[in-house]
């Protein structure tokens, strides 16, 4: 009995050891991202190893055009400067429209979101990997700024086959880097965020095009209400 209670002690204790060290691990791995670029992620050694290749140029949030910044939070997460990392009216409308069966939508995942999972862990839709993606979206919010946030989103997104970033996305179909994205540029590049390996930017047709034409319009929103004013100053 007495052996038995030993045992389940070390037990505990090794795993509540080894949750400490995640802790602190991924605290620390979250406070050097604040001042060092993600050199890889686990979707670019995947596209790697798939023989895709894997074009990136690190642009910084200052250099990249603001429409670029305007077309992601058009299309991806409206509520960017407002909220904490997690939108939960944009969760539960997506949870309504599924629910009644209409058209599917993103499932209402804000750039925190996406930069915590692009930039720390894999792509899936697990419980376990969602949990992590919660954890280190708390943790981007809390030690990095909107502006970094943006900035790691913008160049870590995956904007084409192998092609990461706004400035490969831009140099890929526009042949010119992210500082001279005009607005219906920058529309073309987030129209293709949801599907990069199945979308083109350049002579977008179908959805592709018409989702772009609806971020366009929706980045006059953007603009005029000063949804991206974190962003500046």
């Amino acid at each position: 009995m007495i052996r038995k209670s030993t045992s389940r002690g070390r037990i505990s204790r090794i795993l509540l050891r080894s949750l400490l060290f995640a802790i602190v691990g991924s605290i620390l791995w979250v406070a050097v991202y604040r001042f060092v670029s993600p050199p890889v992620t686990a979707t670019m050694i995947g596209d790697a190893i798939a023989g895709r290749g894997i074009a990136k140029d690190w642009m910084g949030i200052d250099e990249i055009s603001p429409n670029m910044a305007r077309a992601a939070i058009a299309a991806e997460d409206g509520n960017f400067c407002s909220h904490w990392g997690f939108d939960f009216k944009a969760l539960g409308n997506a949870l309504e429209s599924n629910l009644h069966g209409r058209r599917k939508i993103r499932g209402g995942s804000t750039i925190s979101q996406q930069t915590a999972k692009n930039a720390f862990l894999w792509q899936g839709g697990s419980y376990f990997r969602k949990g992590l993606e919660a954890w280190f979206t708390v943790l981007i919010e809390l030690l990095w700024s909107k502006q970094p946030i943006m900035e790691v989103y913008l160049n870590l997104a995956e904007t084409g086959i192998g092609t990461y970033g706004a400035n490969a996305g831009a140099m890929r179909y526009f042949r010119h880097d992210a500082s001279r994205l005009t607005d219906a540029e920058a529309a073309r590049i987030a129209a293709v965020l949801p599907l990069p390996k199945k979308r083109a930017a350049v002579a977008p047709s179908g959805f592709t095009r018409r989702y772009g034409n609806m971020i366009q319009r929706r980045m006059g929103e953007v603009r005029r209400y000063g949804l991206d004013s974190c962003l500046h100053g």
